[in-house]
C-alpha cells in the first residue's frame, strides 16, 4: 500500500477487540483478499472517503441499495422529513400503505406484502409461508445462491440427489437442514430429477434470478422455465428472490425481464430488499393475495417483527422508489453500467488478460475468465490470487469495488461518464502489471 492508512488500521485494532472479526458482516473484513479494510467516514454520490481521509468511487453501493448514488437530495429531504415526526411506534403508518401500494405497482406477481427488516428475514419468512401454504416440508436451493443466513439456507450439496445437503456452519445441527435440497444452478436435468424423486415432498424452490454471490450468474430462459413449470406440476412453490436484483435490474425486477421471454410467466412468491429501503434496513416479501393471506393474523403461518415497516425506513425507500421510476431512469443507468463492463473488457484485452462481464441495469459482474461461467463450479475456476491483485490495484487508485470475487457489483445514477473512464484507466493499469 503506498497511501497512509493508519487511520484504518488504528480503528480496525480497535474494532478486532470489540467485535469478532472487527467487523458486524463478514465480507467487510478483507479476508479474501487480505490488508486492512476502509472504515468509511462518508460518501455522497458516486463517492465514499474512508477515515484516513482518501475518496474511492464507489461500486459496492451499500451492496446494492444505493441505485441513486449516496445522500440523493430528494431522499434526504423524506428521511429528515420522517425523523422529526419520530423514529418508531410499534403501531401501522401510512407510509407503510404507500410503500406497499408502490412496490405492488411495479411487481404483477405481488397482490399482497408484508415488510420486514432485513434480507434473511424476508427469505426465511418466505419459506415458512411456503411449508405452511403447501403443508410441505422439503425445499430445493442451489449452489452458490444466497438467501440470508437462516439455518435451513446455509447448506452444501449433498453427494447426489438421493442425500441431501449439509450444514456449512457451526450451530446449525443436521437435522435442521435434512428437508434442504442443494442443486447446480442451470441444471435443468438435475432439477428434474430432484422433481421426480422428491415432487410430492417439496414445499417450495427458491432460487435468485441473477445471483449476485458467486459474483453474477443469470438462470437461463430454459433453466427458468422449466423450474416455474416442475412447481406448478408438484404443487410446490417458486420463491424468487430478488433482494438483490429487485429495483436494481429493471422496474419490475428480474422477474419482469423473464416474464418478455416466458409467456405468463410469475413466481409465487418474491423477496425484496436492499432497493426498496434505499439504504435503510427494509424488505419484504410478498405475493397472490390466497397465499398472502396465511400469515398472521389472518392464517396460522406466524411471523412478526417490532421495527417492521420502520417509518424512517419507508420514507427513504419511497422515495428512492418514486425518483427511480421517473421516465428513462433505467436506459440511463443500464448504458452507464454498459460502458463499464465493456471498457474494462477492452482493457483486458488490450492487455492479454482473460475477462468476459455481464450487466442488467445497474448491477454487473465479471470474472477473470475467458466466458461467463453458469453455475458455482465454474466460478470457482476464477484466478483469485489475480482478483486480489485487481482489487488492492484499483484500491490504491481510488476505485473501490467488492472486496471477494464472488460478489457482484453496482452502478448508480450519480456515477459519470468521467467516473466510469477514470475506472476502466485503472482497470488497464492494473492488467499491465499482471504480466510483469
Amino acid at each position: 500500500m503506498t497511501h497512509n492508512t493508519d487511520r484504518n488500521d488504528t480503528l480496525f485494532d480497535r474494532a478486532k477487540a470489540l467485535i469478532p472479526g472487527g467487523v458486524n458482516s463478514p465480507v467487510r473484513a478483507f479476508r479474501a483478499v487480505g490488508g486492512t479494510p476502509r472504515f468509511i467516514a462518508r460518501a455522497h454520490g458516486a463517492y465514499m472517503w474512508d477515515a484516513a481521509g482518501r475518496q474511492y468511487i464507489d461500486y459496492i453501493g451499500s451492496w446494492g441499495p444505493m441505485i441513486l448514488g449516496h445522500g440523493h437530495p430528494a431522499v434526504l429531504e423524506a428521511v429528515q422529513k420522517a425523523a422529526l415526526d419520530g423514529f418508531s411506534f410499534g403501531a401501522p403508518t401510512e407510509r407503510e400503505v404507500d410503500l406497499a401500494e408502490e412496490i405492488i405497482r411495479h411487481v404483477p406477481s405481488m397482490e399482497m406484502i408484508r415488510l420486514v427488516s432485513s434480507g434473511t428475514e424476508a427469505g426465511m419468512s418466505a419459506i415458512r409461508l411456503a411449508r405452511g401454504a403447501t403443508g410441505r416440508a422439503k425445499i430445493i436451493k442451489f449452489n452458490g445462491c444466497y438467501h440470508g443466513h437462516a439455518d435451513s439456507l446455509l447448506v452444501k450439496a449433498g453427494s447426489g440427489l438421493a442425500t441431501f445437503g449439509h450444514a456449512t456452519s457451526a450451530g446449525v445441527p443436521e437435522v435442521v437442514v435434512q428437508d434442504t435440497l442443494v442443486l447446480e444452478y442451470n441444471d435443468v436435468a438435475q432439477l428434474e430429477e430432484a422433481f421426480a424423486l422428491y415432487g410430492r415432498d417439496v414445499a417450495c424452490v427458491i432460487m435468485e434470478p441473477i445471483a449476485g454471490n458467486m459474483n453474477f450468474v443469470r438462470a437461463s430462459v430454459p433453466f427458468m422455465r422449466r423450474a416455474r413449470e416442475l412447481c406448478t406440476q408438484h404443487g410446490a412453490l417458486l420463491v424468487i428472490d430478488e433482494v438483490m436484483t429487485g429495483f436494481r435490474v429493471a422496474l419490475g425486477g428480474a422477474q419482469s425481464l423473464y416474464a418478455r421471454q416466458i409467456p405468463g410467466f410469475q413466481p409465487d412468491l418474491t423477496v425484496l430488499g436492499k432497493v426498496i429501503g434505499g439504504g435503510m434496513p427494509l424488505a419484504a416479501f410478498g405475493g397472490p393475495r390466497a397465499i398472502m393471506e396465511r400469515l398472521a393474523p389472518l392464517g396460522p403461518v406466524y411471523q412478526a417483527g417490532t421495527l417492521s415497516g420502520n417509518p424512517v425506513a419507508t420514507a427513504c425507500g419511497l422515495a428512492t422508489l418514486r425518483e427511480i421510476a421517473k421516465p428513462g431512469f433505467y436506459e440511463a443507468l443500464a448504458k452507464r453500467t454498459q460502458d463499464l463492463t465493456n471498457g474494462l473488457a477492452g482493457a483486458a484485452k488490450a492487455a492479454g488478460v482473460d475477462f468476459c462481464a455481464d450487466s442488467q441495469g445497474g448491477m454487473f459482474g465479471f470474472f477473470l475468465l475467458p466466458q461467463l461461467p453458469q453455475n458455482y463450479p465454474e466460478v470457482l475456476k476464477t484466478d483469485g490470487a489475480r482478483f486480489n491483485q485487481l482489487f488492492h490495484g484499483l484500491l490504491d487508485r481510488g476505485v473501490y469495488i467488492a472486496p471477494a470475487l464472488y460478489e457482484a457489483g453496482f452502478v448508480s445514477a450519480a456515477h459519470s461518464a468521467e467516473d466510469i473512464a477514470a475506472t476502466v484507466a485503472a482497470a488497464g493499469e492494473v492488467f499491465k502489471a499482471f504480466s510483469k
